[in-house]
């Protein structure tokens, strides 16, 4: 009777977990990745920071942009973020660049209508060298 009981409570505990999705997944991920300065992929948003300021990081996506031959390029910036979109290689390119600290940056990349993990770290690993030279 007793391990009946404690196993009807260990399966209680899980039944949330099991019809919640993967929500509590993503704000442990979340959680975990900011902090560690790695890159975050949410909902076709591929972010990550950069220590540098929203000057220079706004520069760098621009010459990116034009190192992948972007077309039909639209920028809007304002004093603590901005919005650059392109077309690249026949696909939309999102790019949202956000102050966070004096000299830390996050840029947020979505490539197409709902994202393309792999096209938006390329662009991410672009944007990192022209940072580095």
């Amino acid at each position: 009777m007793a391990r009946n009981c404690f196993q009807l409570f260990i399966l209680s505990l899980w039944i949330p977990f099991l019809f919640s999705g993967c929500v509590p997944l993503a704000a442990v991920g979340a959680a975990a990745g900011a902090g560690a300065g790695t890159y975050l992929y949410i909902n076709g948003d591929l972010k990550t920071d950069y220590h540098a300021t929203l000057d220079e990081v706004w520069k760098a996506c621009e010459k990116t942009i034009a190192g992948m031959r972007g077309t039909d390029v639209v920028p809007e910036k304002e004093i603590a973020r901005g919005i650059i979109t392109a077309t690249i290689n026949d696909e939309r390119v999102r790019f949202e660049i956000t102050y966070k600290a004096r000299n830390l940056t996050t840029v947020a990349i979505r490539t197409g209508l709902i994202g393309n993990r792999l096209s938006s770290q390329l662009l991410h690993d672009r944007i990192a060298d022209s940072l580095v030279k």
